[in-house]
């Protein structure tokens, strides 16, 4: 790095000492006093002191970055030390190629023990899928598309058809090649093997640590099982290994900026951010970590005097290219690829603006009603016109929103009236009936009357025949606001029933005379007596309301706020003609963000509900130490049955080694500050990277959702508290030898004992499992709610 400019000002013969030991003031310094100099012209003047400092200042800096090369290139020198090898040509090869040895002899275990017999179940098995990308049925999830898209690349491969519905417990039938489907998901499962070893080698562990946390991988009984099936899971895994490798072998590079291996990396770097988003959310976890450590090595090399400013800034546009511009144009990618395979109406119609509906096969808005037959000189169809008598469903514009709703059940508070919501499933509690007010003129009730910019209205709802009513009550949720909800009917009727139609926009490129049609108007409806917007704003009710949307009526005025805004999605009016089908499009970007919405709704809708026992729940406090395991099919006799358990030492010892490498931490920060230095300042700053790599992958997985337990980072962290103890026992090789033997066999042996949970229990789980449930929270025998960590 900037070795041109380390040579002119270190002359040879004049340098320092780059030694490694850590002694950082080594040697002579060619800019030091002069000893035939008197002292008196040494310091006559501030400006040489003060060219001294700035001197000393960089010869600081140069020293430092001498030692970091000659340490992170040890491995990689262009000129290493002469080995002898072995006179065993077999022995001789290994040493040769041992890296490449242990990759091979990694992944050939790996497939094998993620392909054995994974075809011995022949159900689904928990949240098996595969059906939407093969149909092209638009459908809603609340994960990124790009993992389901390769199951559906799996199914393709496997020659499924689409039509099997993969419902949970299900037998698959004979013309749906699960096997492929399976194994297609396991490969993903097994490459993690390879790559927790590569990566504990970028972190300059040893060979034998990082075997260990490769072993800990390849031997985890919950990271094997979860892989063999058509899981999401398996790829997230894979990604998120992805992220570190390629961020360990970047940071390797960074003594080399702006090189082919160091853009190679960088970029490879983001691409892999972009894969493992798309797949899940979680992924930003470890894309946090990512962005975490980026903002403190440029904080460093701010600090560093002898880059100049351009080469600074040209750091900040290289990360801003490749950690965020490549990870968001692959995310924005899966979401393209999405869009253009599922081509036809689905179940998740609902989730999605109603011009985006329009526009899939299938989809039926065509045949709402014409309020009109004239065209434009274009041949284009007319959008509907809506009537007063019309029945239609009321979609909400915010991004994320649902269909106006309601139901019979009541709210438990405030007004105590039928409850009103949005909701993102069709069903006929959607319909909504256009009525005039009470106080309106009956006596052309017969005649067509299209619904206007400005007209006051009653909305009926068409199963209950309640009206769409709001009063100044608090809303359940949303305090500020005022509730809405369903009341009276034609009989008992009152001037809180009344709204006032503002239309805000056609997007059609038909003359904008008033009138409100479906699809294409949006409008606000206004309480006539109170001034309030009926809105929906995302907020989730609770339980009594089936966590569906919150509507409120809002006083505030917000006449430009999306969640205020309603269009007309489906129309039904046997007065009027029906339409013919017209080539309706929408915003690529509007619907990508709409979809990102509604799905950020849909998670936060996933909050468990205290009042619920769920005997899928678990609590933060039983993930570290293996105190929750999960059924993930029927437990019947005649089922194979299997049990999502992670490999007890392997977990427990993740779990302690994070205390042990704080204890390292403790005890070396003080002997530091005691002025005792056990490692060098380079080797000093290592040992704080790997830390915050493993560690802080580990805390950024665990701390912030309570919905999944920790990264595979925690096998890495058990490697280096390992490596750390047995270089403590280095004084006698044999015991050293003796402390690896034992972690090895007890991570191995534990799998061995638990083999059941992951490749199935045949028969009775009480005989089979006896004396294998090793905690009384596990429920492998009988079926209970796990407790506690306690």
């Amino acid at each position: 790095m900037y070795s041109g400019d380390i040579k002119r000002r270190n002359p040879p013969g004049q340098g320092q000492n780059t030694s490694h030991q850590g002694h950082e003031h080594e040697g002579e310094d060619p800019y030091g006093p002069n000893p035939q100099k008197p002292t008196f012209f040494q310091q006559s003047s501030s400006t040489t002191v003060h060219h001294q400092q700035q001197q000393q200042h960089y010869q600081q800096h140069v020293i430092h970055r001498q030692q970091q090369q000659h340490y992170y290139s040890r491995e990689h020198s262009t000129h290493p030390q002469r080995k002898v090898y072995s006179s065993n040509k077999y022995i001789a090869f290994y040493q040769q190629n041992d890296g490449l040895v242990i990759s091979l002899v990694l992944t050939v275990l790996a497939l094998w023990t993620r392909f054995r017999d994974i075809s011995a179940s022949n159900i689904v098995v928990w949240d098996e899928f595969g059906s939407y990308y093969i149909k092209g049925d638009f459908y809603f999830d609340v994960h990124p598309p790009l993992g389901k898209i390769l199951v559906g690349l799996s199914g393709l491969l496997a020659g499924y058809n689409g039509l099997f519905d993969f419902g949970s417990g299900a037998t698959y039938p004979d013309n749906v090649n699960y096997t492929v489907m399976r194994i297609f998901n396991a490969f993903f499962g097994a490459i993690i093997v390879p790559m927790a070893y590569w990566t504990a080698r970028e972190l300059r562990m040893s060979k034998v640590a990082s075997l260990f946390a490769a072993t800990l991988v390849l031997f985890d009984n919950a990271y094997l099982t979860i892989s063999r099936f058509i899981l999401l899971d398996s790829m997230l895994l894979a990604g998120t290994c992805l992220v570190v490798l390629c961020m360990t072998r970047f940071r390797n590079e960074r003594h080399d900026p702006f090189s082919l291996d160091w853009w190679l990396w960088l970029a490879l770097t983001g691409v892999s951010i972009g894969i493992v988003s798309s797949i899940k959310w979680v992924g930003l976890f470890v894309t946090a970590l990512v962005g975490l450590l980026t903002v403190e090595e440029l904080w460093d090399l701010f600090g560093d005097l002898s880059i100049p400013k351009s080469t600074y800034v040209k750091h900040w546009v290289a990360r801003a290219a490749c950690l965020i511009a490549l990870p968001f144009a692959v995310y924005v990618s899966s979401f393209a690829l999405h869009f253009a395979i599922l081509q036809n109406s689905g179940p998740g119609d609902a989730q999605m603006s109603s011009l985006f509906q329009a526009g899939l096969n299938g989809n039926d808005f065509y045949t709402n009603p014409l309020g009109t037959v004239i065209r434009l000189a274009s041949n284009e169809p007319i959008p509907p016109v809506v009537a007063y008598g019309s029945m239609v469903t009321i979609k909400s514009a915010g991004y994320g929103g649902g269909l106006l709703h309601s139901h019979i059940q009541t709210f438990p508070e405030g007004s105590g009236q039928q409850q009103v919501t949005c909701y993102h499933h069709k069903d006929t509690n959607n319909n909504w009936v256009f009525t005039r007010p009470q106080s309106a003129d009956n006596s052309t009730a017969d005649e067509i009357q299209f619904v206007k910019d400005g007209d006051t209205l009653r909305l009926s709802h068409e199963q209950t025949k309640k009206f769409l009513h709001s009063h100044r009550i608090k809303a359940p949720v949303t305090g500020s606001q005022w509730e809405v909800s369903g009341y009276g009917n034609e009989e008992t009727t009152d001037f809180n029933d009344e709204w006032v139609v503002e239309i805000v926009e056609d997007v059609s490129r038909h003359p904008k005379n008033g009138v409100l049609r479906s699809l294409t108007t949006s409008f606000r409806l206004r309480h006539k007596a109170v001034g309030c917007l009926l809105s929906a704003e995302n907020r989730n009710l609770p339980q009594w309301g089936f966590r569906q949307i919150e509507v409120t009526c809002d006083d505030r005025n917000r006449v430009n706020s999306a969640y205020s805004i309603w269009n007309v999605e489906q129309h039904w009016n046997d007065k009027l003609p029906a339409g013919e089908k017209g080539n309706y499009k929408s915003s690529f970007w509007k619907d990508f963000w709409h979809l990102n919405v509604a799905m950020m709704t849909s998670n936060n809708a996933l909050i468990p509900d205290p009042d619920k026992e769920d005997i899928l729940a678990s609590t933060p406090s039983q993930w570290p130490f293996l105190g929750v395991g999960l059924r993930m099919c029927g437990w019947g006799d005649e089922t194979i049955k299997f049990y999502l358990l992670g490999n007890p030492i392997a977990w427990w010892g993740g779990t302690l080694s994070l205390i042990v490498f704080i204890l390292f931490l403790s005890y070396y920060l003080v002997r530091r500050q005691r002025k005792l230095q056990d490692m060098s300042a380079v080797e000093w700053d290592h040992f704080q990277y790997v830390g915050k790599v493993l560690v802080g992958g580990w805390v950024l997985h665990y701390l912030p959702f309570c919905i999944m337990g920790p990264g595979p980072t925690g096998g890495a962290s058990t490697s280096t508290a390992s490596e750390k103890a047995t270089k403590a026992a280095e004084a006698s090789r044999i015991r050293a030898i003796a402390l690896w033997t034992v972690a090895f066999s007890a991570v191995i042996l534990t799998f061995i004992w638990f083999w059941p949970v992951t490749y199935g229990i045949y028969g009775s789980a009480n005989d089979t499992m006896k004396g294998r449930q090793w905690r009384s929270a596990w429920n492998i025998i009988d079926q209970h709610k796990p407790g506690n960590f306690l």
